[in-house]
């Protein structure tokens, strides 16, 4: 049986990867990987050498079609983003429901263990290692209420944008979402359009140099990095409260 790994690996600080995230990339026989050039870096530092595979939003089904081959073969696979846990707004969990797709049968199950496995199949197992997320990070040290929490991704550029905000001056738990510095000074100007009151936090460049979380009204933080424009880079993790 074929195992298929979900690795989650460091957002910035290459120390904030697992034992057992590092013993399974030294055993697995590929890598699947956004950036094979990023990963690289964190397999380096490590002294791992495996083959990388690329796979990444633009990936086309071929390439879909040759990893499931490859797990068809008996091949162990281990799937990374650049940063963070796989699948969390990111092209992973397109493939992971290929994987399951593939291979699980769709017969009735018998409620017996080996009946059921036998339906079902045993050809991929999908196994998930856990760690780092900048979604969990950013809310751990937000001291913004995280027992109720609904995560947004990456809000689109254009079309149904404005009803998100919409639905953030309305929300009644914490919502979460990520932005880039080209479009987060525009964020906060929505959030002060419709969202003025709210208490919002920002955590920028997470688990690095530079790391910095803060917290005020929209319109605070619009002053705060407008006149800080140096301030405005690396990857945005944005919470704002109920």
């Amino acid at each position: 049986m074929s195992k298929f790994y979900v690795v989650a690996t460091p957002i910035g600080n290459l120390e904030d990867i697992t034992l057992r995230a590092l013993r399974v990339l030294k055993e697995v026989d590929l890598i699947l990987c956004e950036d094979t050039r990023v990963t690289k870096k964190l397999l380096d530092h490590y002294a791992i050498k495996k083959p990388l595979l690329s796979y990444h939003e633009h990936s086309k089904l071929a390439k879909i079609d040759s990893i499931l081959k490859e797990l068809k073969t008996g091949k162990n696979i281990a799937l990374v983003s650049d940063a963070g846990t796989p699948a969390i707004s990111d092209p992973g969990s397109f493939l992971i429901s290929k994987i399951k797709a593939k291979f699980s049968k769709t017969e009735s199950p018998d409620l017996s263990t080996e009946r059921f496995r036998e339906k079902f199949g045993d050809d991929v197992q999908i196994i998930p290692i856990p760690g780092p997320s900048a979604l969990i990070t950013a809310l751990s040290a937000s001291g913004i209420p995280s027992s109720e929490f609904t995560f947004l991704g990456f809000l689109p550029h254009k079309k149904g944008r404005e009803t998100l905000f919409k639905e953030i001056a309305e929300a009644k738990r914490t919502m979460v979402f990520y932005e880039s510095p080209h479009r987060i000074l525009k964020t906060l100007e929505s959030l002060q359009k419709f969202a003025p009151n709210k208490k919002v936090c920002i955590a920028r460049e997470l688990t690095k140099i530079y790391e910095e979380f803060k917290t005020g009204t929209p319109l605070e933080l619009l002053a705060y990095f407008s006149l800080n424009p140096d301030k405005v880079r690396g990857e945005f993790t944005v919470l704002v409260s109920s």
